[in-house]
Order: structure tokens, then C-alpha cells, then sequence
């Protein structure tokens, strides 16, 4: 099985930065499209930001500018560095990894899911 274990979830403040790992068990997922959902209370999951295994990237039109996802393949990890945090960024973040090279935005389109780490902006 592959394992997704999400760490860096937190409180902050507005304005500040976090940086959440994914951190994947057992052999390189380097030909993996990986991705990172948000699901805030009563809205359905939506992709935030993903990467190819060719490094081409997605970011939700909420997040650009302010958020950036990449990749260690030696250490299998993803990362999702999160600046410029807002209180609508208060939400349940989860890590995903399709296999397959091609970022796809829906859920269902992942296989693998990690357990979700929580991330509260205060005001």
C-alpha cells in the first residue's frame, strides 16, 4: 500500500505562512501526479494546488500567488508552502497522489489520500 502522512498543519496568523509536508511510505512516487485539497464545512473538496511528474503545475485561482507546491523525490515529500494565509484558508488539507503523470482536479481521480491536517487562520 502507499501511505501519505501530512505534518505542518497549524494555527496561525492572517498574513503569516505555513508549510505542510507529505511525506509518502515506502518507494518513490517520482512518476506520481500529486496533489493538495482543501474542504472547508459545507463545501466539497477541491484541488488547491497539484503537480505533474513533470513538474507542471495547477493552483486554484484562490490560492495563486500566495501558494506553492513542490516536490522532493529523494525524501518523497511534497510540500505546499502557503504565504499570505487569510482566514478563508481555514480549512481540512489533504494530500493525494494519482498514479498516473497528469494532473486531474477532481477527487475521485486519486488513489491515494493522506488523513488530513488542519489549518486555522485567526483574524
Amino acid at each position: 500500500q502507499v501511505q501519505l502522512v501530512e505534518s505542518g498543519g497549524g494555527l496561525v496568523q492572517v498574513g503569516g505562512s505555513l508549510r505542510l509536508s507529505c511525506a509518502a511510505s515506502g518507494r518513490t512516487f517520482s512518476n506520481y501526479a500529486m496533489g493538495w485539497f482543501r474542504q472547508a464545512p459545507g463545501k466539497e473538496r477541491e484541488l488547491v494546488a497539484g503537480i505533474s511528474s513533470g513538474g507542471t503545475t495547477y493552483y486554484a485561482g484562490s490560492v495563486k500567488g500566495r501558494f506553492t507546491i513542490s516536490t522532493d523525490n529523494a525524501k518523497n515529500t511534497v510540500y505546499l508552502q502557503m504565504n499570505s494565509l487569510k482566514p478563508e484558508d481555514t480549512t481540512v488539507y489533504y494530500c493525494a497522489a494519482r498514479s498516473s503523470p497528469v494532473i486531474f482536479t477532481r477527487p475521485r481521480d486519486y488513489d491515494y489520500w493522506g488523513q488530513g491536517t488542519q489549518v486555522t487562520v485567526s483574524s
